[in-house]
């Protein structure tokens, strides 16, 4: 297949995917459930932070945080105070348990203390200078671990010093950033740029992206994130991460 092939072929499947149909069976569907923009952003974090194993159980899990939060995420994080512990006692998701759940508000109730978005938790970290969102990621695990808490927590949130695929962050960024109007990414922060974002990859995109060699790097970590982007780039230099609808629907869907 021809470079040009493969832009045509993968712009196919990113018009196929990225429409409103792809919404109710993917975790994106719980802020989703949102319009407030602080809502989408707290159902977002949680969504994606919960998103490994099975779509529908992590659907079902982050929805079920939402009702005991009361289906107001913001107003519940900021007003929280230990009379709400028991909407939160025993939830569990994998590994994420009541005492990282805890700390998620916690962190949530002190930074919309201060902002009214928690796009600055991101976008202090990065200039526009900055080719992808590394340095956001690594600022943004920093400034969330900045309260007391401890060390099992940190686990749920990634960064590139980690050398994790940041696959999760990755897609809560897409989520955020990306603006085409399509129904499905939120587009509802704007210091960072589509340009800067690097494609969510887990085993699905990476098969994916090695059998059309927009993947060369045989590990699956930071590294391979930023290498897969970069080869995304000479299809469309101002969305790579577009892309991430073709290379995932194939990938998890389609099973190509």
């Amino acid at each position: 297949m021809t470079a040009g092939d493969l832009k045509q072929f993968l712009e196919k499947k990113v018009d196929e995917f990225n429409q409103p149909s792809f919404v109710k069976d993917d975790p994106i569907s719980i802020p989703h459930l949102f319009t407030k923009k602080q809502d989408i952003e707290i159902a977002g974090l949680f969504a994606a932070v919960f998103s490994w194993g099975n779509r529908t159980t992590i659907i079902q899990k982050t929805r079920e945080l939402m009702q005991r939060m009361d289906m107001s995420p913001y107003e519940f994080c900021r007003g929280y105070g230990k009379s709400d512990f028991k909407k939160l006692e025993g939830f569990k998701h994998r590994t994420f348990n009541e005492e990282d759940l805890l700390y998620f508000v916690e962190f949530m109730r002190q930074h919309y203390s201060t902002f009214d978005t928690l796009e600055p938790a991101f976008s202090k970290w990065i200039g526009c200078e900055d080719e992808n969102i590394g340095s956001a990621l690594n600022g943004f695990r920093k400034y969330f671990f900045s309260l007391d808490h401890v060390k099992r927590t940190e686990k749920h949130i990634s960064s590139p010093l980690q050398k994790s695929t940041c696959k999760r962050m990755n897609m809560f960024l897409r989520w955020m950033v990306r603006r085409d109007k399509k129904g499905v990414d939120f587009g509802v922060w704007e210091k960072i740029s589509a340009r800067q974002l690097v494609c969510p990859i887990d085993v699905h995109v990476a098969r994916v992206a090695r059998r059309f060699d927009l993947l060369r790097r045989k590990q699956t970590d930071w590294f391979a994130a930023v290498e897969l982007t970069e080869n995304l780039k000479t299809m469309d230099a101002t969305d790579p991460v577009k892309y991430d609808f073709a290379l995932f629907g194939l990938g998890a869907l389609e099973k190509f």
